[in-house]
């Protein structure tokens, strides 16, 4: 190969990737994503610095929101504002924790069975398949419930080992694309490492697909463990927006009429649902070329 054809395959300029980032920024969508992300971020972190004792109670029992209880109390006088702020750390530290070791375990086993090939891509294969055909949800219920009370490391392994196989089988297809083209076969006539071509030349080409990957892995992780939750399946010490609406349901809020118990940890579920999937469909339109508006 020439030192022209090399050449040709170098890495975007600087410039581009700026251009494509204030591409980004026009995103309505992505705008809108990120700044309910930011804000539930900010309120998740920063809100628990400010707020009451989530378990303390008080002796308005099951009061409305009021001037002292912005979002009501709890039938034991608990304040729903002090847990909801609480309650959305637990969340969010859950989805994106949980997140982020489904996704590196389906990179390592994706990627890395699509690119040695051979036995090892077979054996790695395999357990990909084994994952995908037990049902998600049954196996996950099952593997809580032996958990149970083992507190949010527990869920977060839970959740996130079985969760990556379908991440994976993707990563593996795009894997094996990449892996006969022209630039990955120069690296290799130049004797780079397979770690580098790993690293360097196939990972950066498949970053859009690991960031829609991660993204949906923290609405499905912050969904499951909200559902695992109000099944009683979790630790209920752990405040988190699933065990809110399992101590609402317990005490009948929904047939007392006390909305204010339930409808806020429940619409936080759903905004953050909203917020990713914006993020997702945004980020989509400007790394996709086929779907990039044309400026």
């Amino acid at each position: 190969m020439t030192a022209t054809a090399v050449s040709t395959l170098a890495p975007v300029p600087a410039a581009g990737t700026r251009g494509r980032l204030r591409g980004a920024l026009r995103s309505r969508r992505l705008r809108l994503g990120l700044g309910v992300l930011l804000f539930f971020a900010l309120f998740g972190l920063i809100g628990p610095l400010f707020a009451g004792d989530p378990q303390a109670t008080s002796t308005d029992l099951g009061q409305g929101p009021s001037a002292a209880h912005w979002l009501g109390t709890t039938q034991i006088g608990q304040d729903v504002l002090d847990q909801l702020v609480v309650s959305t750390r637990g969340s969010l530290l859950i989805g994106v924790v949980a997140g982020l070791v489904a996704t590196a375990v389906s990179i390592v086993i994706g990627i890395g069975g699509g690119f040695l090939g051979g036995w090892a891509d077979e054996l790695l294969s395999l357990l990909s398949n084994v994952f995908l055909v037990i049902p998600g949800l049954p196996l996950v219920i099952v593997v809580a419930s032996y958990a149970k009370g083992g507190g949010q490391p527990a869920t977060i392994l839970i959740i996130a080992l079985t969760s990556w196989a379908a991440s994976a089988r993707v990563l593996r297809a795009q894997t094996l694309s990449l892996r006969s083209r022209d630039y990955v076969l120069a690296a290799r006539l130049y004797g780079e490492s397979r770690t580098r071509i790993v690293l360097v030349e196939i990972l950066p080409n498949e970053l859009a697909i690991i960031v829609s990957q991660f993204i949906f892995a923290v609405i499905f992780a912050i969904l499951t463990q909200a559902g695992l939750a109000f099944l009683g399946l979790e630790n209920p010490l752990d405040l988190t927006w699933g065990n809110m609406l399992y101590f609402a349901q317990n005490a009948e809020a929904l047939s007392g009429g006390s909305w204010w118990w339930f409808v806020p940890p429940g619409l936080c579920i759903a905004l953050v649902g909203a917020a990713l999937a914006l993020v997702n469909f945004g980020l989509d339109e400007v790394l996709n070329p086929r779907l990039r508006r044309s400026s």
